[in-house]
């Protein structure tokens, strides 16, 4: 009699809280029950995956008396210590927290129910998917789990690195025999080329309705290998049973749409185009929206000429069959590997006094892309745009055109020009430029070049996994980046000679004998800063409202000595946002090879606890930082936040290897 009262007691309070929201806003189904509610269902929130609370307890005049609420060591500490072959990376989840209790998974994997006040151990689930070998992914981590129920039961899902989803009771932390065997179906059954944990590895999966549909993080093919990995295929099952439903070939096979992109029937022998970074489903059309990655290999396109669908786009299918509705293509035929990286956000937004639904998709290239969500079509201009290049020396058939967004819409350094050279002094300047003549220049989605073609983001981005987060009350997406470059020459195919690289020309001497050498200037980069920023696009206006810097950066350097500069933007690898209806909140994470932070060139010149600072929180409508929250470990993961006996909590998986713990902050005193 309890829970129906306490049930009926969240309807009621749901039902206000749209009430009261701005007209136009009711029927964002994301902010009403779930939301509204204080729980967070999904890695996103919901399933519309806005990242987006209307908490408020947390505001800007308080933010800097929030205090650590509890801490859990993760369950797998001494399983990590036992060995170093059991090392895990970070821990990457962002939780759930669904009927009174929290949900983490730890990096290797154990799925954990917490106490939402205490962070006390309810239960622990192990699949023992460490015992596999140690996935490509930089060890076991995944990013989150996922919630499904019927209203009578409840399963909270989890998708391994070995390649199975399991379904767990959410009460008990027991799997639930009637799903699949033993409470688990097999993602990777079925899969040409897929080897268990070594190149297959399932994501977590959406929740449709009783359909559950999944996508996999895919070993990147190497060159001249394509056939021999796995292609990034979709599946769906039946929540109850886990009977398989259907399958999209994201790579079409032979008789499908798009398998004509793929000249001289190259999707036979192709792989990746994997949907890694995410989805999300609208309950109104029973539709699942998801993203995919490049097509493998990630940088050399010659044994699979054409556009490639569906690499490197938005796709939407129905929800109980799996059939396209639509697609949107980011990139014809990837070369820079510039995957679509967080599941497209559900979002409304009003332009020209009409209220239109509306997706988001986000990329690598930090282009962001606002589609109408019944066609897929974009809602602000985003032309086809020629893309000029020249003779290809290892029979590259690069795109002839590319859809670019309006200049609002495109966020951080984009392509390559002396314009973008490092110029915080004189002497700085003219050095950067000096080094960035050893290079080709060209904007965006320019081919790489014999001689080395200069460019940004880099192929980590731009934007990454962290992604984006959308206040439905204002409009406003916001963004994290970083400033990345790269340089990029045509790769040969195994057995085939490298292209030769042109000897320096304009007179400059012999280049030096690593490239790296170049993109620095006394440990500066040659790209202007900020080095990592948030940006705000008003969705409903199609403008920037506000770009903001990540961190210090290299303020302390000896020739800004005196200069006065602001921040300047801290060498991160991604970081995660959380708007709420008070605040903006943005992790940030650090650059890991095999489990180990790696120092950027300018790090002695950075604040000496930088990476320490794991947390920021932030003036949504100005971007000014009010509070920076430091752990003692690494930041590693989104966060999410939730209400528990009228306290709001906000919480963020911190570390690295057998280091992590989850961390969750509240105000002193008060509910709880």
């Amino acid at each position: 009699m309890k829970r129906v009262t306490t049930l009926s007691l969240l309807i009621g309070a749901a039902v206000l809280a749209a009430l009261a929201q701005p007209a136009y806003l009711q029927a964002q189904r994301a902010y009403s029950s779930v939301l509204s509610s204080g729980e967070w269902h999904d890695y996103g929130g919901d399933g519309y995956g806005l990242k987006y609370s209307p908490l408020s307890q947390i505001t800007p005049a308080n933010v800097k008396d929030l205090k650590v609420a509890w801490t859990w060591k993760t369950a797998d500490r001494e399983l990590q210590l036992s060995s170093p072959l059991l090392k895990a990376a970070r821990y990457e989840d962002t939780p759930l927290m669904v009927d009174g209790l929290v949900y983490t998974v730890s990096p290797l994997g154990m799925v954990a129910a917490l106490d939402p006040a205490t962070g006390e151990q309810k239960w622990l689930f192990d699949p023992k998917s460490y015992k596999e070998p140690k996935p490509h992914s930089n060890g076991w981590a995944t990013r989150g789990l996922s919630y499904w129920t019927d209203g009578k039961v409840g399963h909270i899902l989890h998708s391994t690195t070995d390649g199975y989803l399991y379904a767990i009771d959410a009460k008990t932390g027991q799997a639930d025999a009637s799903f699949g065997t033993g409470g688990r179906v097999d993602v990777m059954d079925g899969v040409p080329h897929a080897v268990r944990s070594v190149n297959f590895i399932t994501r977590r999966p959406v929740v449709a309705g009783n359909v559950l549909v999944v996508g996999n993080f895919l070993q990147d093919a190497q060159a001249g290998k394509e056939s021999q990995s796995p292609p990034g295929w979709v599946r769906a099952y039946d929540a109850r049973s886990g009977k398989l439903l259907w399958v999209f070939h994201v790579v079409p096979q032979k008789g499908e749409f798009g398998y004509d992109t793929w000249l001289n029937s190259s999707a036979d022998k192709q792989s990746n185009a994997n949907a890694w970074g995410g989805m999300t489903y609208d309950p109104e059309t029973d539709r699942v929206f998801f993203v995919t990655s490049s097509a493998g290999n990630d940088y050399n396109g010659v044994a699979r000429p054409g556009d490639n669908l569906f690499a490197d786009s938005i796709v939407c299918v129905e929800a109980k069959t799996g059939t396209r509705v639509w697609h949107f293509q980011a990139i014809h035929h990837d070369l820079w590997d510039y995957d679509l990286v967080t599941h497209p956000a559900l979002v409304e937004v009003k332009i020209g006094g009409k209220r239109v639904k509306g997706v988001v998709g986000l990329n690598k290239a930090a282009m962001v892309y606002l589609l109408d969500r019944q066609t897929g079509k974009p809602l602000f201009p985003t032309p086809e745009t020629p893309i000029a290049f020249g003779d290809q020396p290892n029979g590259e058939q690069p795109s002839k055109s590319q859809p670019m967004p309006s200049p609002a819409f495109r966020l951080d350094h984009q392509g390559s020009s002396f314009e973008q050279a490092l110029d915080l002094t004189p002497e700085l300047k003219e050095r950067a430029l000096n080094n960035m003549r050893y290079f080709d220049l060209g904007p965006v989605y320019t081919p790489p070049t014999p001689k080395g073609l200069l460019y940004a983001p880099g192929s980590l981005g731009g934007a990454n996994w962290g992604g984006g987060a959308f206040d439905p009350e204002t409009g406003i997406y916001y963004v994290p980046t970083r400033t990345t470059f790269q340089v990029g020459k045509p790769r040969s195919l195994p057995g085939e000679p490298p292209v030769p690289t042109p000897a320096p020309d304009h007179g400059l001497p012999p280049p030096p004998a690593s490239v790296m050498q170049l993109l620095y200037v006394d440990d500066l980069p040659i790209f202007k800063p900020p080095y990592a920023r948030v940006t705000a696009l008003d969705l409903n206006k199609g403008v920037k409202a506000w770009v903001a810097p990540i961190g210090n950066g290299p303020r302390n350097h000896p020739a800004l000595k005196g200069k006065n500069l602001p921040p300047l933007g801290d060498a991160i690898l991604g970081a995660s946002p959380l708007v709420t209806k008070t605040m903006l909140f943005v992790s940030v994470t650090y650059t890991f090879v095999n489990g180990q932070p790696q120092p950027t060139p300018w790090e002695k010149w950075a604040d000496p606890d930088f990476k320490q600072n794991v947390l920021y929180a932030m003036d949504k409508k100005t971007g000014k930082v009010l509070q920076v929250f430091k752990t003692e470990n690494l930041g590693a993961a989104g966060p999410m936040t939730y209400l528990y006996k009228g306290k709001q909590y906000l919480v963020i998986a911190t570390g690295n290897g057998p280091d992590c713990e989850l961390v969750a902050y509240a105000l002193p005193g008060g509910k709880g």
